[in-house]
């Protein structure tokens, strides 16, 4: 009998692309979800076969399969293009949404982590208030606007070039701008390089 793909389980699938770039945070949230190892890598191995599998179902059935259906589902414009979001609560990140963005024909454009609706963005005014998984790019490219996507080096990475003042200036968000990579994981905050 095959053991059905759970939220718990696609938690584990998050964790385990974010372990090349945090493996502590990783580490404590394994513990805090009381899995080993040994679960967190079954749990991507098996996400990888059904991704992989002939009989594989569409990106938007597959989410619907695993995570249940939407939390809220709201029609959502991008440029000429119109879509929905869906979005479900990912009990490890309470304050975050998993959203997934699918075209009327059901393809799914984007997908990633987003602040839930209603919770408080974290203020970033200088690289320091860059945490790693304190934000999402959203939020980063909003706060250091104009911010230039970057190609990711997987296909649930993304990254982002701006410059941010360093803080050092008299007023908040003042001092020295600095020029500024940020890389993401599945739309989380993983880590920030100053240049500069």
């Amino acid at each position: 009998m095959v053991r059905m793909f759970t939220v718990s389980d696609f938690q584990l699938v998050l964790l385990r692309r974010m372990a090349d770039h945090n493996p502590d945070l990783v580490e404590n949230a394994r513990h805090e979800l009381g899995v080993s190892i040994a679960d967190m890598r079954e749990a991507n191995k098996r996400w990888q076969a059904m991704l992989r599998s002939p009989r594989a179902r569409a990106a938007a059935s597959r989410y619907r399969s695993v995570l249940g259906a939407p939390e809220s589902v709201t029609p959502r414009r991008i440029g000429d293009l119109e879509c929905e979001a869906w979005l479900w609560p990912i009990p490890l990140w309470p304050d975050l949404r998993f959203e997934v963005l699918v075209a009327p024909d059901h393809v799914v454009w984007n997908e990633w982590l987003v602040r839930a609706p209603g919770s408080p963005a974290p203020e970033l005014r200088t690289p320091d208030d860059l945490r790693p998984w304190s934000c999402t790019v959203d939020e980063v490219a909003h706060a250091f606007a104009p911010a230039r996507p970057l190609e990711g080096t997987a296909p649930t990475r993304w990254g982002l070039a701006f410059t941010a003042p360093d803080g050092t200036g008299t007023g908040t968000g003042t001092g020295v701008r600095r020029e500024c990579v940020a890389e993401f994981t599945w739309g989380l905050l993983q880590r920030v390089a100053v240049r500069g």
